[in-house]
């Protein structure tokens, strides 16, 4: 992955515009390391139920939350158990979802009124440097209507949400193609509630040496 202060002008430009777009409780789509997904700063409620809505995503399904770096973990959860600290520390940034109890002073509408919170960083140079830019964790959920295929690329996300977002962010295509591995941590023992970009097994064997 290189350097997210070193990306094309062209690229940085867009960036700079998404941002811009999350700042001012927009919604946006940009490209990950797996699918593209669709933004909005997680604090802004009104933004985050318009997500809802142009996925046509029922309001009791919780969306994910994306982060740059650790200090914006601390926001959202203040219970980082040492399984978390070793899957993040072999998987992150990546195509790994970890489901946190989310921290008392954290409220948002993308957590559907549950206690958890499902927070990723991921690998992909454009992504970090677009949460950066925006100040704040974004919301994390795949481009798309819900239960129609996720998408790849900037044209397949105007194809199915078209003028319905503020902003896309073309970023190429999307290198994964597969959405990330979901794991519980806050369950004994955790559980992988969707598989994903990161094998099972590699997941499975860490959580038993951690047993």
């Amino acid at each position: 992955m290189s350097d997210i202060n070193n990306l094309p002008a062209d690229i940085l430009k867009q960036v700079n515009q998404c941002a811009a777009v999350l700042r001012s409780g927009g919604i946006a789509a940009y490209p990950t390391d797996t699918v593209y997904g669709l933004g909005a700063d997680v604090h802004n409620d009104k933004a985050v139920n318009k997500i809802f809505t142009v996925k046509l995503r029922p309001l009791n399904l919780p969306l994910p939350v994306l982060i740059s770096d650790m200090s914006q973990l601390n926001v959202l959860t203040a219970d980082i158990p040492p399984l978390a600290k070793r899957l993040m520390a072999e998987f992150w940034p990546g195509g790994l979802t970890i489901i946190f109890d989310r921290a008392r002073d954290f409220n948002s509408v993308a957590l559907s009124g549950g206690n958890k919170v499902a927070v990723r960083m991921p690998g992909h140079t454009i992504t970090l440097r677009l949460i950066k830019e925006a100040g704040c964790p974004i919301v994390g959920t795949s481009a798309n209507q819900h239960g129609l295929p996720s998408v790849l690329t900037a044209a397949e996300v105007r194809e199915q949400l078209g003028s319905e977002i503020d902003f896309i962010l073309d970023g190429g295509t999307c290198p994964g193609g597969v959405e990330s591995t979901v794991v519980d941590i806050t369950v004994n023992p955790p559980v992988i509630l969707r598989k994903g970009a990161i094998p099972e097994k590699e997941i499975l064997d860490m959580i038993n040496r951690s047993c």
